[in-house]
């Protein structure tokens, strides 16, 4: 696709990005639909850096040769300093957290010194997740400017911004672990800016701990002032109109701003032939259940995806089964082999027999496709921001069931912000579950939902299309990350 002129490098330079995701399945997608629109649309040389770990999931679950180079799209890979190990689940947060950042500075530095030399066009700038903030210092040391990308929405960060004066408060950390418990996390924040009645349980989970150490809680601080002070933008996957007051607020401590989404929508807008091969789900995808939706009817399909991090009991999964089964409504859950805490996910007796005829279970799909599918009525989600937005841009209403980090952030302004979601508690009871999903699927709450949806996702495409706000930041930020003479 021709370049707008607006955009267009100085001549003789090729621009060239070095991107770099946190090493997880949320921040890859998204960072990986940018990398694809600086490649397709800004004319930019492109290394993708993932981990060693995740790489060779990439290389089981996409095929041998879906990491090899493209023209002017190349892939690299850093240790992230665990210990080896050969499997396909998430590693531990925190343990992952702080080993790339005690270990993965050196490594980075070397990558960059040996792209630079035999990497095609030396390395221009630095697009990196913000919790990766090792980049930002590697960035320093080459003298090249750094733009910090924040997977999750920007209300999450807004949230994650306030854990200091949570500490300074008292607030944070919990006195003992009773307080998870006992209605503290129920407190309402009243002195958030942009941000009304809040509490401490909607705000990102890492401050849900009794160690004043916390390995998270600091990590992220640390991500948001290195952010703050080393980037010369930050961008946040969200468009305008949905994230305003929040968005305003940010700026106190971001006077740089980008917002570029919904990204889902973008890349449709500037798809590329050649890049539509290149992926990045870590476990394989069953596009057979596509298949399955053509043959159900519009509107009439549940479809149930807990994420790529969220783990269940298996009395948390029984119930959950049995819900699905007791509401009578076709569905399609997605089942990772690692979403029961400690065990294989077994489905409970008698399921299958009784939801056969109008069940699929998949062990991954391609979530983006089904979402678009006409059969879908509504889903049953863990409130990822990935996901939130990209049933969102479908105009798909949700039933809630956060985990952690910013899922309950992004499920509070779900319910009570977009009206697009209703909340299921974490103590999953059948019944609670049967109900939710028959007034998602049938009931005049989940009519409006489905009204409310449909008008944000006619607010999306409004704003990546030409003229709209995340087109013109998009193009901006183009001339940000061009050479400079």
């Amino acid at each position: 696709m021709a370049r707008d002129s607006a955009v267009e490098a100085l001549p003789g330079t090729k621009p060239h990005a070095i991107i770099v995701p946190y090493p997880a399945q949320g921040h890859i997608n998204p960072l990986l639909k940018l990398a694809k629109i600086l490649h397709g649309r800004g004319g930019f040389h492109v290394t993708f850096v993932n981990t060693e770990y995740n790489a060779r999931r990439l290389l089981r679950s996409r095929g041998p040769t879906s990491l090899d180079d493209m023209p002017g799209f190349h892939f690299e890979t850093i240790p992230d300093g665990l210990p080896p190990v050969d499997a396909d689940v998430m590693q531990d947060v925190p343990a992952l957290s702080d080993s790339l950042s005690r270990t993965c500075f050196e490594p980075f530095v070397e990558l960059v010194s040996k792209v630079n030399q035999h990497g095609g066009p030396p390395a221009t700038c630095f697009v990196y997740d913000a919790m990766m903030p090792f980049v930002a210092d590697a960035a320093e040391k080459f003298g090249l400017p750094a733009v910090a990308f924040w997977p999750p929405a920007a209300c999450a960060i807004w949230g994650v911004a306030q854990y200091p004066k949570l500490i300074e408060k008292g607030l944070v950390p919990l006195k003992d672990s009773s307080y998870l418990s006992n209605g503290f996390l129920d407190t309402v924040i009243e002195w958030i800016p942009g941000i009304d009645n809040f509490r401490l349980r909607d705000i990102p989970t890492f401050i849900q701990t009794t160690d004043p150490n916390d390995i998270m809680v600091h990590y992220m601080i640390r991500s948001v002032e290195v952010s703050s002070k080393k980037a010369c933008a930050v961008v946040f996957n969200t468009f305008d109109a949905l994230e305003a007051d929040v968005l305003r607020a940010l700026k106190s401590i971001y006077p740089s701003i980008y917002t570029v989404g919904p990204l889902n929508l973008v890349l449709d807008r500037y798809p590329e032939e050649e890049l539509t091969a290149v992926g990045s789900n870590l476990w394989k995808e069953d596009n057979s259940c596509l298949k399955w939706l053509d043959s159900q009817e519009h509107g009439s399909v549940v479809y149930v995806n807990f994420g790529s991090i969220t783990v269940a009991t298996a009395e948390q999964m029984t119930e959950f089964a049995w819900g699905l089964a007791n509401s009578r409504m076709p569905f399609l859950w997605v089942i990772r082999p690692d979403l029961v805490v400690g065990e294989s996910a077994v489905l409970p007796p008698g399921f299958t027999d009784e939801t056969s005829d109008r069940c699929m279970i998949s062990g991954w799909c391609p979530q983006e496709e089904v979402l678009k599918h006409p059969s879908i009525g509504g889903f049953l989600t863990h409130s990822g921001w990935n996901s939130t937005l990209e049933s969102m841009s479908a105009g798909v209403p949700m039933v809630c069931w956060p985990f952690f980090a910013d899922q309950q952030t992004n499920c509070w302004y779900g319910k009570n912000s977009w009206g697009i979601g209703m909340e299921i508690d974490h103590d999953v009871k059948r019944d609670k579950v049967e109900g939710m999903v028959k007034e998602l699927m049938e009931g005049e709450k989940g009519k409006e939902m489905k009204r409310r949806a449909a008008g944000w996702r006619s607010a999306a495409e409004k704003a990546v299309a030409p003229g709209g706000s995340s087109y013109k930041n998009l193009e901006k930020l183009l001339s940000l990350l061009l050479p400079k003479k």
